[in-house]
């Protein structure tokens, strides 16, 4: 589990089927392998998807991805996925994320998460969560968004 202000990691073993023809990580799977860190992430806070969905009836949309590609990820490679808070909002979070081999950073990631309803409409974090966010990751809470 993350501590205060940590970076929380998940390590992902490159398969064949992440690959194309060469051997290289296709683009998208560092999409894939990011999803794969901020799940564990939040299901290492005891707020996974299921969970949210099941006792809020709310769920977590990607509503912003930027990436950079710095280098190539190979067949069998051993990566981590490192996953850091960085703010929270109103009814969304930010993520800063890393692909690395080794200490090799492969690709940087800024993700903003939104949360909404089962209808699909903003709705805010719940006060627990927000504050296993907060507190557990020692970001401060920023205005209404």
């Amino acid at each position: 589990m993350a501590s205060k202000g940590a970076t929380h990691s998940t390590d992902i073993r490159v398969y064949y089927e992440d690959t194309d023809s060469g051997g290289i990580v296709y683009y998208a799977n560092y999409l894939k392998f990011a999803e794969r860190g901020r799940t564990e992430f939040l299901r290492d806070l005891g707020h996974d998807h299921r969970a949210m969905a099941q006792d809020h009836g709310l769920g977590f949309v990607v509503r912003r991805c930027l990436v950079d590609y710095l280098k190539p990820a190979r067949l069998d490679d051993l990566l981590r996925v490192e996953t850091r808070l960085t703010r929270v909002h109103g009814a969304k979070f930010e993520m800063a994320q890393y692909v690395l081999r080794n200490d090799t950073i492969l690709c940087e990631l800024a993700v903003t998460l939104g949360v909404v309803d089962a209808s699909g409409r903003p709705s805010r974090l719940p006060p627990h969560v927000r504050q296993a966010l907060v507190g557990v990751c020692g970001v401060q809470e920023e205005g209404k968004g």
